[in-house]
């Protein structure tokens, strides 16, 4: 078994949660500290979670395709998202940014609110309070986060296939392996890399819940008080 699609899966994956951890990241501070048209905003956020993965990816190939502004400027400098595995990349981030954005929304309004005023008593900065107070008091649900956000980042088909297509070695990822084995009438490959996505999707999970998990001293605390 060719193990290309593996090496291209965990790139692209890599790659994607390096850029969703910090744009979900700076997008749930952003939501949180807003007071006005928060929902909105959060629906904006929220909307490539509950569009058909296809859907997203076509937005995408509209965006950046040769007739739009975007794929325009990229084009002066000889370089494009279509059919490259940033153009994977670029899938893979749309599509998992919403699983980071909402769990590390959910976790920075979980910070007891006295820790920050204790903060700014100090006089931190809001830069400082975000990244010194929030981020580590918020670090279970970013973790968590962070760990789904490759999870499916790895198991992306729709919209890499749309934005990046086909290309074996160079942006055929795994899923998009098990589609062609199938294809090509190939079901025992198909079923390995079934198998191996599988396998990341369950140690993922089981690596976000031990992140979860509360600490036992923090438990013993509780039984304390």
């Amino acid at each position: 078994m060719d193990h290309t699609p593996l090496w291209i899966s965990l790139k692209v994956a890599g790659c994607a949660t390096v850029f969703t951890f910090f744009l979900g990241l700076f997008a749930a501070r952003l939501v949180t500290g807003m007071k006005k048209g928060k929902g909105l905003l959060d629906g904006l956020f929220s909307l490539p979670m509950v569009l058909p993965p296809t859907v997203v990816g076509f937005f995408l190939l509209v965006l950046f395709g040769r007739n739009a502004a975007p794929g325009k400027f990229l084009e002066r400098f000889g370089w494009s998202f279509l059919f490259t595995w940033q153009g994977a990349v670029l899938a893979a981030v749309a599509v998992s940014f919403p699983l980071m954005y909402r769990a590390s929304r959910g976790a920075l309004e979980q910070v007891e609110v006295s820790l920050l005023h204790a903060a700014r008593t100090l006089g931190m900065s809001e830069t400082e309070i975000f990244w010194r107070v929030q981020v580590p008091a918020a670090r279970p649900g970013i973790l968590a986060g962070t760990i789904l956000s490759f999870a499916r980042a790895m198991g992306e088909f729709g919209a890499t296939i749309m934005v990046a297509g086909n290309i074996p070695g160079r942006t055929q990822t795994m899923s998009v392996a098990v589609y062609t084995a199938m294809q090509s009438g190939n079901r025992a490959l198909a079923y390995r890399w079934a198998a191996v996505i599988l396998a990341v999707s369950f140690l993922s999970v089981f690596l976000m819940n031990l992140a979860l998990k509360p600490k036992k001293h923090d438990a013993s605390k509780e039984e304390v008080r």
